[in-house]
């Protein structure tokens, strides 16, 4: 049982003189309300009212209460009414992977911000899934499929693992025309979030698996990226992460037919239930932005 409840029924038969006429303001049984006003004299450990035949008088006891009552009420609404305003406002943390993040988050957050102005931002990029419960994040963006974790999603887009090297290193030492064909090049492996020494590709839709003893391999993508610039051998990156040398030409997609297929990019949250209006309203700008810029296919 809520005790405000008990004390809202206490206020009622005040006002109303009558524990039948408190039910009938309440929209409750008159059993129910008799009921909640013995648990509040209980639970007090006095009388708050006396009964007469035709109605009840508060004691001294009841007096006091109703004013403490009436002032725990309001502070009550008050509390409700402002956390519960449409109006977003408050911190918001907001996590992404480091280099996705860099480039098109924080340009997004930062329009976010430019619009709420009651809204401040706590943005952490790492290219690791962050706990959302155990670290406070209120909404993480996420490359690839989700576990059963239980958290809700939203979908912004796709990108796909590209496999890439500069025009350069292709003239020297040509241009592999199937996935098998890779173990005679020079490769570079990128370990930041996957170590394993395999590519894996989709021939004929069947799943075929390249593994190979790489000949430079890093934690950093960056560094993937430019050790292929150099011409030193054959990466692989997301779309995104390669898009600025593709657009210039200095790395070149190979083996496109064999790409595996497209990867989710999603924002999530732990519930889409009672969500903050700052959730709300930065969950709906993010996927607006998105679609609306076509940041990512």
């Amino acid at each position: 049982m809520d005790r405000l409840d008990e004390l809202q029924v206490f206020l009622a038969i005040l006002e109303t003189g009558s524990m039948a006429a408190a039910a009938h303001k309440l929209r409750r049984s008159a059993s129910s309300v008799t009921r909640m006003l013995a648990t509040l004299e209980e639970r007090v450990g006095t009388r708050l009212f006396e009964r007469s035949t035709r109605r009840l008088t508060a004691t001294s006891e009841g007096l006091g209460l109703a004013d403490q009552a009436r002032r725990l009420l309001a502070d009550y609404d008050t509390a409700i009414r402002e956390h519960g305003s449409t109006a977003p406002r408050g911190l918001l943390r907001v996590t992404a992977p480091m280099v996705f993040g860099r480039r098109h988050v924080a340009p997004v957050v930062t329009r976010f911000l430019m619009r709420y102005p009651d809204i401040q931002v706590d943005l952490v990029l790492a290219d690791r899934n962050v706990d959302l419960i155990d670290n406070g994040i209120d909404v993480a963006l996420r490359i690839g499929a989700l576990d059963s974790s239980g958290l809700v999603a939203r979908q912004l887009g796709t990108v796909h693992r590209v496999t890439l090297a500069s025009p350069a290193y292709l003239e020297r030492r040509g241009e592999p025309q199937a996935p098998e064909e890779l173990v005679h090049h020079e490769l570079i492996l990128g370990t930041a979030v996957r170590g394993l020494a395999e590519w894996r590709y989709r021939v004929d839709e069947r799943e075929q698996v390249v593994r190979f003893t790489p000949r430079l391999q890093m934690n950093d993508v960056e560094g993937v990226l430019h050790a292929a610039r150099e011409g030193f051998g054959i990466a692989r990156a997301l779309s995104y992460q390669a898009a600025p040398d593709l657009e210039t030409g200095s790395l070149k997609r190979i083996l496109t037919a064999c790409e595996p297929g497209p990867i989710p990019v999603q924002l999530v949250f732990p519930s889409a239930r009672h969500m903050a209006p700052r959730v709300r309203a930065f969950v709906d700008f993010a996927v607006d932005e998105f679609f609306r810029l076509a940041l990512i296919h």
